[in-house]
């Protein structure tokens, strides 16, 4: 498929003319007459390439390169003038056009400049897609700690939800990570593209419209989130008279600008609850039609207590993280105390815990009644689990960081119902 051609020229007769042809040759071409039209598609999410005619009322061909050397300087420009000469094309290569065509051009040599940089955007583009995936593939490994079956099952349905980049709705007490878990859903789908979090638990509701939508003076989040990612968190919170505005949206995917055009959005968007929203439909505090359009996959984050094998990795890595940002030294913790009992809380909760005992304003908590033993057995399995994770299951490795004879360690992995091939 031939990338897009943005064509800039303010005289209507030769912008048709040139757009026809590049339309025989296969371009799909966006036709417009001035700078302030031209960057309205402009964006990081943009992948064709720029032909500007230079001189135009108001902000000329190179205000306009200018323009798009900001927003992404690989974007190729090709500037094209009935005015040419010599010293104009020299400054027309020194501030990064990627070519120079005098008027008239013949339909040949246009669409060999045009052919050649589409076949360099192409590339640019696939290299970054490449790259995009090298760091978003492990996101769901890097950002969702613990290796439970809860844990694990969740990270595959991440990478499928990512992967088939539809909208999702995602459920959960408070505190287990629903905007991590959205954050990752955006990860894995690569890019740089714009990730928007609004709390919808937050905005009055004066205030739904105007963040959500926008108004004469800013855009709003869904104009912000183009080409990326919409995370409305505590959805069930929204006014029952903005869920009609949000289901336009997301039917349409567009939105008005502050001059009243139609806007087409590429967006996702991730929806998040930790409220019943099937009860608030029955109850009439929910819109089913909304309910329905936002249901398209559905994630459910399981809280600690469903995942108690994950509590001393998560609490590890919640400490090595405060230690990182405030620069404290590693300091004994009593973890003993916290693993010898049910943990109350969800992640947000074992992640302040750690927080204060990083820096050393948690006191010392006394063990749980299972007593001294069962908290010790409790540490031992923490240990051998991390050794495993460090050492990607690889027992010689666990065997001689732990100092145990082989034998040893396979009992004790048989004692806590440790298997290795988990963390392979």
């Amino acid at each position: 498929m031939s990338l897009s051609v943005l064509l800039v020229d303010d005289d209507r007769e030769v912008r048709e003319a040139l757009g026809q042809s590049l339309e025989i040759a296969g371009y799909p071409v966006i036709l417009t007459g001035s700078f302030i039209e031209a960057i309205d598609h402009i964006s990081p999410a943009f992948e064709g390439i720029v032909l500007s005619d230079v001189r135009m009322p108001g902000k000329d061909g190179f205000a306009l390169l200018e323009r798009c050397k900001q927003v992404d300087s690989d974007l190729p420009v090709i500037l094209i003038t009935g005015e040419g000469d010599v010293p104009m094309a020299v400054r027309a290569m020194e501030a990064g056009a990627l070519n120079f065509l005098e008027k008239p051009v013949s339909n040949e040599r246009l669409c060999e400049v045009v052919a050649r940089a589409s076949g360099l955007r192409a590339t640019v583009l696939e290299n970054r897609a490449l790259k995009a995936r090298l760091v978003a593939k492990d996101a769901a490994e890097r950002l969702i700690i613990g290796q439970s079956e809860a844990t694990q099952n969740l990270r595959r349905q991440l990478r499928v939800v990512a992967s088939a980049r539809s909208d999702a709705l995602i459920i959960g007490e408070t505190g287990v990570g629903k905007e991590l878990a959205a954050r990752v859903i955006h990860a894995l789908s690569g890019g740089n593209a714009p990730f928007i979090a609004v709390n919808c638990g937050m905005l009055t509701e004066g205030l739904t419209h105007a963040v959500l939508f926008g108004d004469n003076t800013r855009k709003g989040a869904f104009e912000r989130a183009d080409g990326g990612t919409l995370f409305l968190d505590e959805i069930g919170a929204m006014p029952l008279d903005q869920q009609v505005n949000l289901l336009r949206i997301l039917e349409e995917r567009s939105v008005d600008d502050r001059l009243g055009r139609p806007q087409k959005l590429d967006i996702r968007v991730l929806a998040a609850s930790n409220e019943d929203l099937p009860d608030m439909v029955a109850n009439g505090r929910f819109r089913p039609d909304l309910f329905f359009r936002l249901d398209v996959a559905r994630l459910h984050i399981p809280p600690l207590r469903e995942r108690p094998e994950d509590i001393g990795l998560l609490y590890a890595h919640f400490l090595e993280e405060t230690q990182a940002d405030i620069g404290l030294p590693q300091g004994a913790v009593a973890l003993a105390s916290l693993l010898a009992k049910s943990w109350p809380g969800n992640a947000r909760e074992l992640r302040n815990h750690a927080r204060r005992a990083a820096m050393g304003l948690e006191d010392a908590e006394t063990l749980s009644k299972t007593g001294l033993s069962a908290a010790l057995e409790r540490v031992e399995a923490h240990l051998i689990e991390q050794s495993l994770m460090r050492f990607n299951g690889k027992i010689p490795d666990v065997c001689t960081a732990l100092g145990l004879p082989r034998k040893t360690l396979y009992d004790k992995l048989k004692r806590h119902g440790i298997k290795p091939e988990r963390f392979r």
